[in-house]
């Protein structure tokens, strides 16, 4: 199976990358150098060929290389369902990004409609010991991944109770107010709610049969006790109809699709994510991951891009083995990063290899 890949890449002032230009094919990408040499920036620019801020969420005018402060720029050919699409997004010093597909201007959620990108970063691997908030951006990630309208839903819902909040610190009272801004976050969150259900019976579907090295994940969304259903439009408007008095002791809504937690658990041990060994954690994510591309691949023909920064830190040779196998065996485009090419012996010529090295706080990139 061929899957959405890019053929070519160039990043200009971005980072730490002055100009930086990368060919390559259909297969897996094995990236290697130094720590700090510029290998994740490379990852990140690829990630905003996607919607939203990317892997780091940095703001615009963070990605732009130092000291010339002069915007950045990323153009990328995009193989996708038979065809090459030209992409460029950039932001001019002082300004808002911009999106221009095959020559013409487009918004962002477009992108979402080429093709799919999902990724794997070491700073996810506390994603299950650490706050509710980084798992429902992870669940919403994967649920974008299936839906990309899912993210105008998550911003109406946001920019909603954002008023909602404004209201109750100042102790406002006009109901017909409160019940129009409910009525927005009701539709917009019953949405939201019902495109993560859909999208964790994808992921449970992918994972049932699946050859794979890695543990099955059992996947439950949860909620603050007494919640009322969170699927239920009319439900929810009536909910915070009935809870303004103690909205606005808190100053801030109580309930909603935003207090949701996303509950993971190793399906074969019955044990709680959280309370698995940092080895078992990483093989959790990386097992989600590899479902949510299969999933897509299932539902689109074709798997996503993949990027999976130090995919090998907590992974020993056999792991690192069979993830390599999968990701060939589903026909992914995977970028991966490590400090040595080592790291990425098992893919032997199945991969393109590239080093970074960095000079005088400039990445320098070569085929290798």
């Amino acid at each position: 199976m061929s899957g959405l890949s890019l053929r070519l890449l160039e990043l200009s002032h971005f980072r730490s990358h002055r100009l930086t230009r990368l060919e390559t094919g259909p297969g897996p990408v094995a990236i290697h150098g130094p720590n700090g040499a510029g290998k994740t920036n490379i990852l990140e620019a690829i990630s905003l060929l996607s919607p939203g801020r990317g892997l780091r969420r940095a703001a615009s005018e963070e990605l732009a290389r130092r000291p010339e402060a002069l915007g950045w720029k990323i153009s990328a050919l995009v193989h996708s369902q038979n065809r090459t699409h030209e992409i460029e997004t950039r932001a001019e010093a002082g300004a808002a990004r911009q999106t221009r597909i095959d020559g013409k201007p487009a918004p962002q959620v477009a992108l979402g409609r080429i093709g799919r990108i999902l990724w794997l970063v070491p700073a996810m691997d506390r994603l299950w010991i650490e706050g509710a908030e980084g798992r429902r951006r992870f669940l919403d990630r994967m649920t974008m991944s299936f839906e990309p309208g899912h993210a105008e839903a998550v911003l109406s819902y946001e920019k909603a109770m954002r008023e909602r909040n404004r209201l109750l610190k100042d102790q406002a009272g006009d109901g017909a107010w409160y019940g129009a801004l409910e009525a927005q976050m009701a539709a917009a969150g019953a949405r939201i709610m019902a495109n993560r259900r859909l999208a964790l019976e994808k992921i449970a579907q992918a994972q049932e049969g699946a050859a794979t090295a890695f543990p099955a994940a059992r996947l439950e969304i949860t909620a603050p006790d007494g919640q009322v259903p969170l699927s239920d439009e009319d439900a929810l408007a009536r909910a915070w109809a009935a809870g303004r008095r103690a909205d606005m002791a808190a100053g801030r809504t109580l309930t909603g699709p935003h207090r949701v937690d996303l509950r993971v658990a190793y399906a074969d041990k019955g044990i709680e994510a959280r309370q698995c060994s940092t080895g078992e954690q990483k093989a959790l994510l990386i097992s989600l991951v590899l479902a949510n591309a299969r999933a897509l691949a299932a539902d689109f023909g074709a798997p996503p891009i993949l990027l999976l920064d130090e995919v090998a830190a907590h992974l020993d040779a056999a792991r690192r083995t069979a993830l390599y196998d999968e990701i060939c065996t589903l026909g992914a485009q995977a970028w991966m990063t490590g400090t040595g090419r080592e790291l990425f012996e098992a893919l032997g010529e199945r991969a393109q290899f590239f080093e970074v090295l960095e000079e005088n706080g400039t990445s320098r990139v070569r085929a290798r």
